[in-house]
């Protein structure tokens, strides 16, 4: 008998698929048998995950989620999917007082608008099938705990939780299935950028009792635990991966 932790031969949308946890879960969904559909901006790092995906039928569309044009462009070429994991995000540390209006409408444009259009683009144009799976890449931060300069960070990724509790509604009765997973701190490049240096990182390691940050592998394999049949019955829930962090 087969058992439900399976994707094999499902059609999957993963957005920020150049590195880190889009990297990952696409690599791992490739590995297990899905279709892959692979979208990010940096064309050079999405073209190493799109040649390390294991197995056949997979496509790489280079796009801004922020441009109408490029996000029509990719809708357009999409097959039905089964699966869509909205991972494209930034992270920028910030002081409130020192946030210019810029500022939190770049972080909102890419880390929640994106998302909520893309997702609406899809039902808008029917690239789901029934009883699809939505995934949406939230965080620890700003949902279960707060950080100082990590406020806008934090409300853009707390708004897609409360985007995601209305959309399961709205989605139930087509069988279509929407979660998030919120993960603590994870080791990607996405801190590369930052004013968080590597020394206040390790420091922060000792808030987690299992001593250390997260692997993109990790939160990888909760999200195609989303996308399978094993996570059937779960639809408007966040799932938090923060090696216990929240406890202390």
């Amino acid at each position: 008998m087969e058992h439900p932790f399976v994707i094999d031969g499902k059609a999957i949308l993963v957005t920020g698929a150049a590195s880190g946890i889009g990297r990952a879960t696409a690599l791992l969904c490739a590995k297990m048998g899905a279709q892959v559909t692979i979208t990010d901006l940096n064309e050079e790092a999405l073209r190493d995950t799109f040649n390390n995906l294991a197995g056949e039928g997979h496509a790489m569309v280079v796009a801004n989620l922020t441009n109408d044009e490029d996000l029509q462009r990719l809708i357009d070429g999409l097959p039905k999917l089964d699966g869509v994991v909205c991972n494209a995000g930034i992270i920028k540390t910030l002081l409130v007082q020192f946030a210019e209006k810029a500022d939190i409408e770049r972080i909102f444009d890419i880390n929640t608008v994106a998302p909520m259009y893309l997702t609406k683009l899809l039902l808008e144009n029917k690239r789901l099938k029934k009883e699809a799976s939505i995934v949406f890449t939230s965080s620890m931060g700003g949902v279960y705990n707060g950080a100082i300069g990590n406020g806008l960070y934090g409300a853009s990724k707390a708004a897609l939780n409360g985007f995601v509790k209305s959309l399961a509604l709205e989605v139930a009765s087509r069988g279509i299935r929407v979660n998030t997973v919120n993960p603590g701190i994870t080791e990607t490049n996405i801190y590369n950028n930052t004013s968080i240096t590597p020394e206040q990182l390790e420091q922060e390691k000792a808030h987690y009792p299992l001593r250390r940050f997260g692997k993109p592998e990790e939160i990888a394999n909760a999200i195609v635990f989303l996308l399978s049949d094993a996570s059937k019955w779960m639809t408007g829930s966040s799932l938090l991966i923060d090696g216990g962090c929240s406890l202390v």
